[in-house]
């Protein structure tokens, strides 16, 4: 028995077995919790989740295309998942996007309107978007947790992370205001600000390995974040030994936070 046993959710953002997604998958998995996963569309993305998913060892998984910049999509989706599984207690957001070209230092003023609003978009309004589509199906369930992955740059400056930070700093507050408003439903909403890992989504920030290297100087446990640090707090925060926990975002980033300079 595992603190997820008999919970059923929904997992977003799984690229490969290097993404915060997969390692979150894992600790739901190792806890007894069940999984479906969303991929985006085109066999080479569903073939390359359906490997992550099969390192994951499950079997006959329910995979589902969802470009989560479609709503057509996300309804889909979640048709999908309620015609497979009866209850929904949990749902990962791990998604996020920005045109790489603007994710370098010096670059930020020059970002275009469409890549500021393409970022906001996939990055943050998404959490609401399927917030809204879950809402239903975990209140019929008894309530459920919503966990969505942000990093230190919402906060604070992260030279090249530009545009995402804004985005981040977007989706925490949208997490705040889910938390407000679906908590008479007994819907948690919480993030998890990940210190820096080496995923498809961080490479394509300029200057992201003397961000590794200070971790190593600066962070109080003299180490970069892994994966399984992340996918541990995240099966914490979607289990019931997290039920009074809403509208938080929680550090685990090696201690990298607390520090001034």
């Amino acid at each position: 028995m595992g603190i997820l046993s008999g919970k059923t959710g929904l997992v977003v953002g799984i690229a490969n077995e290097r993404s915060y997604a997969w390692h979150i998958a894992k600790a739901i998995i190792d806890n007894g919790g069940v999984c479906a996963f969303t991929h985006l569309p085109g066999e080479k993305n569903e073939r390359r989740t359906a490997k992550a998913v099969e390192a994951l060892g499950v079997t006959n998984p329910c995979l589902m295309p969802m470009d989560a910049a479609a709503d057509a999509d996300i309804d889909a989706a979640f048709e999908t998942y309620a015609q497979r599984f009866d209850a929904m207690h949990f749902l990962v957001h791990s998604i996020a996007f920005a045109d790489r070209e603007w994710l370098q230092p010096g670059k930020f003023c020059l970002t275009p309107r469409a890549a500021y609003l393409a970022a906001i978009d996939i990055s943050a309004y998404t959490l609401v978007a399927l917030a809204g589509r879950a809402k239903e199906l975990m209140a019929r369930s008894g309530g459920g947790s919503i966990i969505a992955m942000s990093y230190y740059g919402a906060e604070k400056v992260v030279p090249g992370y530009n545009v995402m930070g804004v985005a981040k700093s977007a989706l925490e507050c949208s997490a705040r205001y889910l938390a407000a408003e679906l908590g008479e439903h007994r819907i948690r909403v919480n993030t998890i600000s990940g210190g820096y890992l080496r995923t498809l989504a961080s490479s394509a920030v300029g200057g992201v390995d003397a961000i590794s290297e200070q971790n190593l100087i600066r962070a109080p446990l003299r180490r970069n974040v892994e994966g399984g640090d992340v996918g541990g707090a995240a099966a914490f925060l979607l289990s019931d030994l997290a039920a009074g926990i809403t509208g938080e975002n929680i550090y685990v980033d090696c201690g990298v936070n607390t520090i001034g300079i």
